[in-house]
């Protein structure tokens, strides 16, 4: 029996063949094979209507492998013993663990260092966080939309995304500050802290959250049916409903972006050795070359293809920030910890 795709909808009986001194045999159901059943009960069997033969000894051999090592130690094999069977060694020194080297955690575990206590901490942890939410946002926009999806798709990506460029703005805001504060008598010494960090963050994120207010409140996304764009295809997609509201979320996040671009590249020459503003120039840099090329790309495809490319354009601008922010701290944390040091990072050019 087949279904309505082709696939085949039948199941399969487990028999059993007892066999006599006689040589003549009967079969004995003993279970079924059903694909139609539940997730995990598609095989029973009934083990005690089973009949084993008199002269089978042998029984399943018993699993020697170990379990996965954790992150930081690799797998060595013993010698003399089977070949699935190994020992958790701590990875080499200067090697770095294949198995979830996640940048937030290896911040966590070296916070005391002078390379991740030197650029506020706080805030670091804040973008951290945001740039992981950045990537897990792209889930919502795989499977078929449904009312939830098609209303956290666009309102999420934009405020979370809305946050971290704020947390970005931020800290090159902080990195300015630092360097005006640094001359005896001026007044940026008062603004130096975390509530300006915050206050930024905060108030910047909340406009966003505003206009995320007034379009779920006007004009919402919800299910729609593409039946114009393939032919003899429906496209399940979702509406963006007021399409001027998705554009004032794109181009709020974009003067974001563009602030923090121009922040970053005046303050990139500034003399201070935790001056992360070079950094910040090349993630703002990338950013907003994705989400600038991103407009054209998405108003040229149709469908499904429109999903793939903010699918991409999400990934590709969380991964530009990612990276050039944190990739340096990272590399010398893990593979340089003898620039590591306050002297280190304190000395002149």
């Amino acid at each position: 029996m087949f279904t309505e795709h082709g696939e085949l909808a039948a199941g399969f009986d487990v028999t059993n063949l007892i066999t006599f001194p006689n040589n003549s045999y009967v079969r004995v159901k003993v279970g079924r094979l059903d694909p139609r059943a539940p997730p995990g009960k598609e095989l029973s069997i009934e083990e005690d209507k089973i009949e084993w033969h008199t002269e089978l000894t042998q029984v399943p051999p018993f699993s020697l492998c170990n379990s996965n090592c954790p992150p930081g130690y690799s797998k060595k094999r013993k010698e003399g013993e089977t070949f699935c069977c190994y020992d958790c060694a701590p990875c080499p020194e200067g090697m770095i663990s294949s198995e979830k080297a996640l940048v937030l955690g290896l911040f966590i575990k070296h916070q005391d260092t002078p390379i991740v206590k030197a650029n506020n901490r706080s805030l670091t942890y804040l973008l951290l966080v945001f740039l992981l939410l950045c990537f897990l946002c792209s889930l919502l926009f795989f499977g078929q939309p449904n009312k939830v999806t098609c209303l956290l798709r666009q309102t999420a990506f934009g405020i979370i995304f809305s946050a971290a460029v704020s947390s970005v703005l931020a800290k090159t805001v902080m990195v300015v500050v630092a360097f005006m504060a640094s001359k005896p008598g001026n007044i940026f010494q008062t603004w130096v802290g975390k509530r300006l960090a915050q206050s930024i963050v905060f108030s910047c994120s909340l406009v966003q959250v505003f206009i995320c207010a007034v379009w779920l409140g006007t004009s919402p996304p919800f299910p729609d049916l593409d039946m114009h764009s393939l032919n003899k295809e429906i496209i399940v997609q979702c509406h963006e409903g007021s399409v001027t509201m998705f554009y004032c979320v794109l181009g709020y996040m974009g003067l974001l972006a563009a602030i923090s671009f121009i922040v970053a590249f005046l303050a990139r020459k500034l003399p201070d050795n935790f001056n992360e503003a070079k950094f910040i120039t090349f993630s703002m840099l990338i950013f907003c070359s994705v989400w600038v090329s991103f407009v054209p790309t998405y108003l040229s495809t149709k469908g499904k293809n429109m999903v793939a490319v903010e699918i991409f354009s999400i990934l590709a601008s969380s991964a530009g920030l990612l990276g050039c922010i944190f990739f340096p701290k990272c590399y010398i944390i893990t593979l340089r910890p003898d620039l590591n040091h306050r002297e280190q990072l304190m000395r002149k050019h």
